[in-house]
């Protein structure tokens, strides 16, 4: 199943896949082979850290390569909606905390990596999709419904 991705959202992925592989990858090989050399390898805890790191680092890979792989990229600057959508930019009033809050819809990990970035998965993502400027987005909460209200959506 394909899952939506910014072209920004991509390009962090595959700069992030680049480290992995060329950087992390001959790192972890070198702090192995350095452990290695220090002895018996049952009784050494830099050996095994190294090794831990290495099954760390390789499952990241393989996470990030399907990722890319599953990923269907959305130019946003094509977008011509007057609904959100991912890769909206929505400005909404909070009416709980009585503040305006601007943020853009984006795929889970591009959205860890701004705090102005929102999954389209999260929660008030999914309640976002589909709403137009005027439009109430309630959220449920454990404490209770929160309410946004629609004022403003961009693509850019």
């Amino acid at each position: 199943m394909s899952e939506p991705i910014t072209l920004k959202g991509k390009k962090l992925l595959e700069d992030e896949l680049k480290n992995l592989i060329t950087v992390e990858r001959e790192q972890i090989k070198q702090a192995i082979s350095d452990a290695r050399e220090l002895g018996d390898l049952k009784e050494n805890a830099e050996y095994a850290a190294a090794k831990e790191r290495q099954s760390i680092i390789e499952g990241r890979i393989l996470d990030v390569q399907s990722k890319l792989a599953r990923g269907r990229v959305v130019d946003t600057t094509n977008i011509k909606s007057e609904k959100v959508v991912f890769g909206a930019t929505v400005t909404v009033y909070d009416q709980q905390k009585k503040i305006t809050v601007t943020f853009q819809l984006v795929g889970e990990d591009e959205a860890m990596t701004d705090a102005a970035k929102i999954s389209y998965n999260s929660p008030l993502g999914k309640a976002l999709i589909g709403k137009e400027p005027g439009d109430e987005a309630i959220v449920k909460a454990p404490k209770g419904d929160l309410t946004y209200e629609v004022q403003e959506i961009k693509y850019c």
